[in-house]
């Protein structure tokens, strides 16, 4: 089983998170920020990786440093639950519907971190969490997980459903990507050997 447990505190934030790429979509996630709650609940079941996070953060600032810190520390997770990336697809990609809003995620879990982000949001605010904290989130995930990620919304009306869309998508691309796939056996999915600075 590819399982890891990563610790992360500092001034702003104080996070544990547990991942299993192997499970089958189970969450356990306090963050203190219901609606990121929410959407981290969607990427563990269609990613069908069992998450376990809990999050405290300085929530009477606002929620940018739990949902940037938890983007970080999920990733650290993956990647270490990862290893050397031997035999995995590495590559995955996915649409997503949600109602009338559509998106679309690409990822290469290729050690080189890099964010192409095409979503407008349509509402500053879904409730009250920060439209813009989705980007955050994805961008620091990126970082950390080491993965080349696109993600688009071609269209839609309502912030909820464009935000729930992004995280859904990139639950399936992830779930595409960690998987072993039994053709290339124990090898790294790269011409030169290693990932990180390779083709």
């Amino acid at each position: 089983m590819r399982q890891a447990s990563i610790t992360r505190k500092t001034r702003e934030t104080n996070i544990e998170a547990t991942v299993n790429l192997d499970g089958d979509g189970k969450s356990d996630i306090t963050t203190g920020v219901g609606f990121f709650d929410h959407m981290l609940d969607q990427l563990a079941r269609h990613g069908l990786i069992d998450i376990t996070l809990k999050a405290e953060g300085d929530l009477h600032i606002d929620d940018h440093h739990t949902v940037e810190d938890c983007g970080i520390v999920l990733g650290q997770a993956i990647a270490k639950a990862l290893g050397e990336r031997k035999g995995i697809r590495r590559y995955g990609q996915a649409f997503t519907p949600m109602d009338e809003a559509l998106s679309r995620v690409v990822i290469d879990l290729s050690n080189r971190p890099y964010l192409v982000w095409r979503v407008d949001m349509t509402a500053p605010k879904i409730g009250t969490f920060d439209t813009e904290l989705v980007r955050e989130f994805f961008q620091a995930f990126a970082g950390t997980v080491g993965a080349t990620l696109h993600v688009e919304a071609f269209y839609g009306v309502n912030a909820h459903h464009i935000a729930e869309g992004c995280f859904k998508a990139l639950a399936r691309a992830l779930r595409e990507a960690v998987e072993i796939d039994p053709r290339r056996g124990d090898q790294t999915p790269s011409t030169k050997g290693v990932l990180g600075g390779s083709l």
